[in-house]
């Protein structure tokens, strides 16, 4: 399984492939994200070159377009996601709740709908961002599935607790219980776990 650092703790620009099968819409979004600050290292037009692109060039995002021929995108944000290859953001023309639903089960982290601009891709980006590396050191810490799930629910709840009551964002709770962790040698988990305790005592 690739293993692979997280990019944003460093001050490199995110490295983005851009997979849209539709040449205007791929030169716009190739443009858009050249302009915020992300670099893109590779342009494709179907799911089956987006997915041999990112395992040979190991971006940091992949942006693909839902319906595009040889694989879809949900197709290959599937492979690209379950090798953790890097963080998937879908771009649909339909903003249909089982689609996203689909997508969100391949693993794509965020999703954009079209006609898109510059508020709608760069947040997407940060969230699939920052969901990613969540998922990477999760895996890292924890090996088997079922206690990852577990790990992630209690994790995910923690965080609610640290964006209500310290009003962090949800990366910064989630660097928050990493850091915690880390500092005082327990699990993601065990921190978690922690904060929802203490909560529950409060509320008490």
């Amino acid at each position: 399984m690739a293993k692979k650092t997280d990019s944003t703790a460093t001050d490199a620009k995110p490295r983005v492939l851009v997979a849209e099968d539709e040449a205007l819409i791929r030169l716009d979004l190739v443009e858009l994200l050249t302009e915020q600050g992300y670099e893109v290292v590779g342009q494709v037009g179907d799911g089956q070159a987006a997915v041999d692109q990112a395992r040979e060039l190991k971006p940091d995002v992949v942006v693909l377009d839902v319906n595009m021929p040889v694989m879809d995108g949900i197709t290959a944000a599937e492979q690209i996601a379950g090798d953790r290859i890097a963080a998937c953001v879908m771009l649909t023309a339909f903003s249909q709740r089982e689609l996203i639903e689909k997508a969100r089960e391949a693993g794509a982290m965020a999703y954009v709908v079209k006609p898109f601009d510059a508020s709608d891709v760069v947040p997407a980006i940060e969230i699939a961002l920052a969901r990613f590396a969540e998922i990477v050191a999760l895996d890292e810490e924890v090996s088997s599935l079922e206690d990852r799930l577990a790990s992630r629910k209690i994790i995910d709840q923690a965080k609610g607790i640290l964006q209500e009551s310290l009003g962090m964002s949800e990366p910064e709770a989630f660097r928050w219980i990493q850091k915690t962790a880390m500092d005082l040698r327990k699990s993601m988990r065990e921190v978690a776990e922690g904060v929802v305790d203490h909560n529950k005592a409060k509320k008490n």
